[in-house]
């Protein structure tokens, strides 16, 4: 399960960010996590209130965002949503389609005191 490594990489980059800041604890963290990332947003907030126990993030809210996937199609050049990887563009039923969005995984926001 790749979600509990990385639970651990947004808890040390929340951890970072606290310390920096000089925070007493972490209320609110916002993920933006892509459609297309491989990522199961139920078994990253599972593993990350696990991860947190005992830190200064243990209690914090875990907010995730949903970022549709997007992709560029080499056959009828046009920008278009994607649902899956290596799937037909919507447009023209072409394969060859690109991911330009969706892939990714990032901390939006985080909310400290």
């Amino acid at each position: 399960m790749h979600e509990m490594s990385l639970a651990e990489g947004v808890l040390q980059l929340v951890e970072d960010t606290a310390r920096r800041e000089q925070a007493g604890r972490v209320k609110l963290v916002v993920l933006e996590i892509g459609k297309l990332s491989s990522v199961e947003p139920a078994a990253l907030s599972f593993c990350f209130d696990v991860v947190t126990r005992g830190s200064i993030a243990e209690g914090a809210v875990l907010e995730i965002v949903d970022v549709p996937g997007a992709g560029w199609c080499m056959q009828c050049a046009a920008t278009v949503p994607i649902v899956e990887r290596y799937g037909a563009c919507p447009t023209c039923g072409s394969h060859q389609v690109q991911p330009t969005g969706g892939t990714e995984m990032r901390v939006r926001e985080i909310e400290i005191e």
